[in-house]
């Protein structure tokens, strides 16, 4: 059988909307081509800023665009902490987040996944004996890699802890608009919008190539994450952000977020569906109520070797061990988004029979 690949949470491509943005570029550089393919402020292409701002019901300068949220969130490492300072993660976190933080020097404390998001008991702990935790980075909603949701009690818990300990919170939400069924939750920015730092970005919303990210940022942190990002790129893509300005403002989003979530919810529901048929009794794992990620918790610590049985029947596993900073043994992300119904029944059928057996 041909490969199936339950590695990268990447959009299909049919989700791409790709004549729609070839006009949007097209409009974009007749119109205003001498602007947007020419040096231009650091922040980021004005008009999409300002879409973005009113969206949060904030001035303009909070809003900051790059090339992709990872970028930026690399750029707020720097700016924010030095070498040996602390931060707190969920674990399982995302894998990149874990590298950025290691190449700048910084000691992470992993936070267990609960059922309904972060073990705070434990972060409260660490906090009230002492341990200078200077940053919490968080996925609330459809978590990468897990699918979990954080519930709106521990939201509020999370945001109080750091207002008490003044310790920066960076939340993370490229997944929130994925939402299949369910009512949405406010985000931590929602909450408390002087406390959290929200990055997001379109890369699964409209396009992963186009590398449109945003970050929105305390007042006092917008000019030195600026003046790092002018330091390092100059600007981002003008052109790009004058692309995806040009999506929104034309009325597309809306039409193309029916037409994603009717396409993701069709295969989250079928992977869960064949999981509860047939995954061995004893393993256990998330049920998104959207995301593009259900993680699955082996009943033993044999992963690795699972992997590679894996390998061999021509089905394509993550290690769990890189969503960690420890252990990840037993853990497994299984992205369905990329997948058509049929390689996801039948992706799961193996790796059920491999865990069986």
């Amino acid at each position: 059988m041909n490969p199936i690949f339950f590695t990268r949470g990447v959009p299909p491509r049919e989700s791409i909307p790709s004549s729609v943005l070839a006009e949007c570029a097209k409009t974009a550089i007749a119109e205003e081509g001498a602007d947007i393919l020419q040096y231009s402020s650091s922040a980021g292409y004005p008009p999409l800023r300002e879409v973005i701002a009113r969206a949060k019901g904030i001035s303009m300068e909070r809003v900051i665009l790059g090339q992709g949220s990872l970028q930026i969130l690399d750029i707020l490492l720097h700016c924010l902490l030095h070498p040996g300072d602390a931060v707190a993660v969920e674990q399982p976190t995302y894998d990149r987040v874990l590298t950025l933080m290691r190449r700048v020097g910084l000691r992470i404390f992993p936070m267990n996944l609960e059922q309904d998001g972060l073990d705070l008991d434990n972060l409260e702990n660490k906090l009230k004996n002492g341990e200078q935790i200077r940053l919490i980075y968080t996925i609330p909603d459809f978590q990468n890699p897990s699918g979990s949701l954080m519930a709106l009690a521990k939201r509020e818990r999370l945001i109080d802890l750091a207002i008490r300990f003044n310790v920066s919170i960076v939340e993370d939400a490229p997944y929130r608009d994925l939402r299949y069924e369910g009512e949405a939750l406010p985000s931590l920015f929602e909450l408390a919008p002087d406390t959290t730092i929200q990055l997001s970005s379109y890369s699964k919303l409209i396009s992963p190539g186009l590398r449109v990210g945003y970050a929105v940022l305390p007042q006092n942190l917008t000019k030195t994450v600026t003046h790092y990002a002018e330091d390092t790129y100059i600007n981002p893509s003008y052109l790009n952000h004058a692309v995806v300005y040009r999506f929104l403002q034309n009325g597309y989003m809306e039409t193309h977020l029916r037409f994603l979530k009717t396409l993701y919810q069709k295969r989250l529901k079928c992977m869960l569906t064949t999981m509860r048929q047939h995954m061995p009794a004893g393993n256990a794992w998330t049920e998104p109520q959207g995301g593009f990620f259900v993680g699955l918790w082996l009943a033993s610590h044999n992963g690795p070797a699972l992997l590679e049985k894996a390998e061999e029947q021509g089905l394509r596993l993550t290690d769990g061990r890189g969503f960690f900073v420890n252990a990840g043994e037993n853990f497994i992300r299984l992205p369905f988004c990329a997948l058509t119904e049929e390689e996801i029944e039948q992706g799961i059928i193996t790796l059920a029979r491999l865990m069986h057996s």
